[in-house]
């Protein structure tokens, strides 16, 4: 499925910008930060990045993360329907070298909601250190 295709399924116009938003994140290899995707997008400026994201958002095409230190990361919805719960894993947090690892193959483990709660999103992070630092 092309990009225009997964944008348009998803309710959201394939501008030029969108595309270049979404073909970032979807080469890079963990989630990525505002400024990551300003750096790699040299030709688009901070606010044009940071309405596609928005847009993306708003419409379940990225998940948006807290990334250990405070910083909001984001990252493409992987299941077909872009809205579940299902499509949340876990992400581990290296305390040394800050990288960010999505664990795609791990599930979060369910929580029971109290009556009247209902969960949109899921934010599972480990921190500690990754195999290159010592863990």
């Amino acid at each position: 499925m092309s990009v225009d295709d997964i944008l348009e399924r998803a309710g959201v116009r394939p501008t030029a910008n969108r595309v270049l938003v979404f073909k970032a994140l979807q080469a890079a290899r963990s989630p990525m930060s505002l400024i990551e995707l300003e750096t790699a997008l040299e030709t688009l400026e901070r606010s044009s990045v940071l309405r596609a994201l928005t847009v993306f958002a708003d419409n379940d095409i990225v998940h948006l993360l807290e990334d250990g230190r405070g910083v909001t990361k984001y990252e493409l919805c992987h299941s077909h329907d872009h809205s579940s719960l299902n499509d949340q894993h876990p992400h581990f947090y290296c305390e040394k070298c800050q990288r960010v690892y999505c664990f795609d193959s791990e599930a979060v483990p369910p929580v029971n909601m109290p009556a009247g709660f209902s969960a949109r999103s899921v934010n599972y992070m480990i921190k500690g250190l990754c195999p290159h630092c010592g863990g």
